[in-house]
């Protein structure tokens, strides 16, 4: 696997630990199934919309819907809101964001 021996695998589980905790190590294994899961679910989608694409006539062009978000900011949105870290540091960032208008 990698390369990697149960020796080195040891101590990369051992430094998670203490990076991490305990406590919150249940949490993002839980935010990072999630995402994984999405990115799957995404990976249909995908490849029905062009399965159904092929199914149409070249000469019909299909409508476009400006106001919705594209696939790659759908994707975007809900890995940061299944991993707890990168929702705070959003959060953080937009309002970091926020200051430097105001102060523009």
């Amino acid at each position: 696997m990698f390369g990697l021996g149960p020796t080195e695998l040891i101590i990369i589980a051992v430094i998670i630990l203490l990076l991490f905790g305990a406590k919150r190590l249940p949490e993002i294994g839980k935010g990072l199934g999630g995402a994984i899961s999405e990115f799957k679910k995404v990976k249909k989608e995908i490849i029905n919309k062009d399965e159904d694409d092929k199914g149409h006539d070249d000469n019909e062009v299909p409508a476009k819907k400006n106001d919705q978000p594209t696939l790659e900011a759908k994707v975007v949105n809900k890995v940061m809101e299944q991993v707890p870290g990168i929702k705070k540091a959003m959060d953080v960032k937009r309002k970091v964001e926020q200051v430097k208008k105001i102060v523009k």
